[in-house]
């Protein structure tokens, strides 16, 4: 398919991400391993070249394959816990450089088009020999307000070089974009109430708003993306009290509780230090999807702490106690929570939660999980509750082709605000380091 079938283009700066209703409900999630073959290629135009082109040859590699834990292909597939590999198309695993017939510009469908035709010059069709398109082009003369771009979902990704870092905070979110996933923002509902809430800000809790990688991404997100297995995700039905074992952790058991809340659904999660991911989270959060969109959720903030990525509160400021949607009549609290799980009590269609004002009990110093099975999880569930499998969609599977495009900013820490003027790439150690001002308000 060419390039021109992307359709609009849904600009999105600062901290909105425009999905368009893109995002279908997952399907049941299977066992098979999805490998996306992804192509990053270097680009430069008449007019603009790289700065250090022996650094960026030597980088791109390591940055998309490499075996550090900070490489695209290593941070998903423990991400994915195996389900998800990305892995390079060509054995040089980049393209290029290669001189498009134009002046730098930000014009994502015409650097997309001419690419893709300098590359079936050289015998390399998407489909055919790549599924994913990563074009990495010099900032220079660019002037974009992004450093990345990403097709939601889809198969292409545009990194405006300075954004290449570690990989991770421009390439692995711009690559989010293509599983489907927008930007994860915060609701604040600080009475507890989600009758009562308002935007603010970026959730922590996933690299998609302003956690940076080191917060994974979130159980709608995850659910989204089809990498929760069949008993890894609860649909509740039925009031009652539900063990959660930590999203990102080892170990069989329940992760994830999917709850009816009217139109919306409401995911519930506990969070705890894992692996490379959550050693900055911890305790139960929750996330209102709208209309079933998993890559479109909102974290619900009912705390007044304002946690974020960047601050020092505590790792747990912001977790949950408890909620009501006085709307759908259905009530959350808290039971337990720390040391790798957390007990959650649920109440469908007005009943009482029995936990009603009772402060939950909490570890006072949870220790990282250890790896491997815990053969007292159980499965945590009350008697005759529905399970569901996470769900993947075509596009998750590399089937489908480019929607909307979401854009991001350089900064590998936060969901970035839009970002321009003058940027400078500073070689060093192998590594390619953003340093770029932002625009003054």
């Amino acid at each position: 398919m060419r390039t021109t079938a992307l359709g609009r283009i849904a600009l999105a700066t600062g901290i909105t991400a425009l999905t368009a209703g893109l995002f279908p409900a997952p399907a049941h999630a299977d066992d098979a391993v999805v490998e996306r073959r992804t192509l990053p290629v270097l680009v430069e135009f008449t007019d603009s070249s790289f700065q250090h082109p022996d650094a960026v040859e030597e980088s791109t590699p390591d940055t998309y394959f490499g075996a550090k834990k900070d490489s695209l292909a290593s941070f998903f597939t423990e991400l994915s816990r195996g389900r998800y590999r990305v892995v390079p198309a060509v054995d040089g695993r980049y393209a290029g450089p290669v001189t498009l017939p134009m002046a730098a510009s930000c014009d994502a469908l015409r650097i997309n088009t001419l690419t893709q035709e300098a590359l079936a010059g050289q015998g390399l069709v998407r489909g055919e020999d790549y599924d994913s398109l990563s074009m990495v082009f010099p900032a220079q003369k660019t002037g974009c307000d992004w450093a990345g771009l990403g097709s939601v979902p889809g198969p292409y990704t545009w990194i405006n070089l300075y954004g290449t870092a570690s990989g991770l905070g421009v390439v692995g979110h711009e690559f989010g974009h293509n599983l489907g996933l927008g930007h994860q923002t915060r609701s604040r509902c600080t009475d507890g109430d989600l009758v009562a809430c308002e935007t603010d800000g970026t959730s922590a809790k996933s690299m998609m708003g302003g956690g940076g990688p080191a917060a994974g991404i979130s159980a709608p997100e995850m659910i989204r993306a089809g990498w929760l297995s069949d008993g890894e995700t609860v649909k509740v039905t039925k009031s009652g009290t539900y063990t959660l074992r930590s999203l990102h952790g080892e170990g069989d058991g329940v992760r994830a509780l999917d709850i009816p809340m009217g139109e919306d659904r409401l995911v519930v999660e506990y969070r705890h230090t894992a692996g490379s991911f959550d050693q900055d989270i911890e305790g139960v959060h929750a996330y209102r999807v709208p209309e079933g969109n998993y890559g479109a959720s909102t974290l619900i903030d009912t705390t007044e702490a304002n946690k974020t990525a960047g601050n020092d509160a505590p790792a747990d400021a912001d977790a949950l106690t408890s909620l009501t949607d006085r709307a759908s009549e259905v009530s959350v609290a808290v039971v337990s929570s720390g040391d790798g799980r957390a007990e959650v009590e649920v109440a469908l269609d007005g009943e009482e939660l029995s936990t009603a004002g009772e402060t939950p009990e909490k570890t006072s110093a949870p220790a990282p999980e250890h790896t491997g099975t815990d053969t007292d999880a159980g499965d945590g569930l009350p008697d005759g509750t529905e399970v569901q499998g996470g769900g993947r969609g075509k596009d998750a599977a590399g089937t489908e082709d480019a929607g909307d495009l979401a854009a991001t900013g350089g900064d590998s820490g936060t969901l970035p605000l839009a970002v321009g003027g003058a940027g400078m790439l500073v070689v060093g150690a192998g590594a390619l380091l953003l340093i770029r001002r932002r625009k003054q308000a």
